[in-house]
């Protein structure tokens, strides 16, 4: 077990690159098993979440190569096992993703429950009522068991917008006999990008990034060479870092489409950016001011599906708001657990009422003291990082692990930023 020293206090400033989508490379991970030929997927960021689905794929028969840092060869056409292994099952929720290209290529699947965050209950009904649509049968003894001699296309209207239940869902149509129609789709940039490698690779798919997309089954997938885009939500904790920090950074690598939810959030509390290509610049002289709504009222940064502000960053702005003047109410309405740290932030000296599971109201700006902290899940544990970085005196942080399932060598790149942070093993 390792654990982050920071010292806070210290504006960040130079250039960073953004890092592959971590909630695009797994589920373009888990669709190499749909190809009947080798598949090479790029930018794949080198974080803990995907170290555990090549644990899998080569659990599976798959034979993986790495050809550099972040480019990855998969060949799927060894795979001779239908089970994902109980203790990779535990570490990412993500595992379950291989539950549509197992049963879509070999007519069955096993699965343990799967893991993950513990940010609230995280249903998969949505994946389940999918299968059975397409034809599927499912029953559970401890462990998941997909079975289906034949999938079938169907019209399908998912209950929620589930962006994994979106996926699973995707990857079992695609080589299901006939016509699917899926409603209520996830349109999320990592949805979008997990669709345009299957379309690489043959499949037909059709609406790729709304909320309908209309899929016609094929006999097999091809192999491809794919690279996935920017991590959008990597790029929102960095503005976040800089703003609190009152420091200066270049973001390179970024795809403007994936900004304009990011930016309405942010503008909110009064921060901006300039952007030139790939290139986002996030200046030091912030407004950092929360803007009220018409009338003087209180504004809201609440969090929904694509295009809305993403959920994965209520987190973050929950620590930005404790560092702008004035008053805002953050609504995560999406998971029921996810706010549940914010008393360690009121323990560095935030001014923050946890009104319930899902809202906070939050004034500021407050001066933050150092202080003991443990990660709870992979986005909190970053707000925790930008906590401390802008806090008074040192911070210990405990369970990096989670914190590093999701972002890429992150001390080492927030020390070529100026960040006083340093990685130990925790005695």
């Amino acid at each position: 077990m390792y654990k982050y020293i920071v010292e806070g206090g210290h504006p960040v400033k130079g250039k960073i690159a953004a890092s592959g989508n971590k909630n695009a490379a797994l589920p373009c991970l888990a669709a190499t098993v749909l190809a009947g030929e080798p598949v090479i997927l790029r930018n794949i960021p080198e974080i803990e979440d995907v170290a555990v689905m090549i644990e899998v794929l080569k659990h599976l028969g798959a034979k993986v190569e790495r050809l550099d840092v972040h480019d990855w060869r998969i060949d799927p056409s060894t795979i001779s096992r239908q089970d994902v292994p109980a203790e990779q099952s535990r570490k990412v929720r993500a595992s379950i993703l291989f539950a549509g290209p197992l049963l879509a290529r070999f007519g069955q699947a096993i699965l343990p429950p799967p893991g993950g965050d513990t940010i609230g209950r995280r249903r998969i009904d949505t994946h389940l009522l999918a299968f059975q649509e397409l034809g599927a049968r499912i029953t559970m003894d401890g462990v998941l068991r997909f079975s289906a001699a034949k999938l079938t296309g169907a019209r399908i209207f998912l209950d929620e917008a589930s962006v994994t239940g979106t996926e699973n869902a995707i990857m079992a149509a695609v080589l299901a006999e006939g016509t699917t129609v899926l409603r209520n789709a996830a349109s999320e940039p990592h949805v979008q990008d997990l669709c345009l490698m299957l379309s690489a690779m043959g499949a037909q798919i059709q609406g790729i990034g709304s909320n309908m997309l209309t899929i016609v089954g094929v006999t097999a997938l091809k192999g491809a060479d794919y690279k996935i885009g920017p991590d959008y939500m990597e790029i929102g904790s960095f503005i976040g870092l800089a703003a609190v920090t009152h420091g200066e950074i270049t973001i390179e690598g970024i795809d403007q489409d994936d900004l304009p939810p990011l930016k309405v959030g942010f503008a909110r509390l009064g921060i901006s950016w300039e952007v030139k290509g790939d290139s986002l610049f996030v200046p030091s002289n912030q407004t950092m001011r929360v803007a009220p709504d018409m009338g003087g009222q209180i504004p809201k940064i609440d969090d929904a599906p694509w295009p809305g502000f993403p959920p994965d960053l209520t987190s973050i702005m929950t620590v930005v708001a404790t560092q702008t003047e004035g008053t805002a109410l953050i609504h995560e309405k999406m998971f029921e657990s996810r706010m549940f740290f914010v008393d360690k932030l009121i323990g560095m000296g935030a001014r923050i009422v946890l009104c319930d599971p899902h809202r906070a109201v939050v004034s500021g700006p407050a001066r933050l003291s150092g202080a003991l902290l443990v990660s709870p899940d992979v986005r909190a544990g970053m707000a925790m990082v930008i906590a401390a970085l802008c806090a008074d005196g040192k911070s210990t942080i405990q369970n990096v692990y989670q914190i590093e399932r999701g972002y890429e060598r992150l001390t080492e790149r927030l020390r070529m930023l100026g960040a006083h942070i340093e990685r130990s093993e925790d005695r």
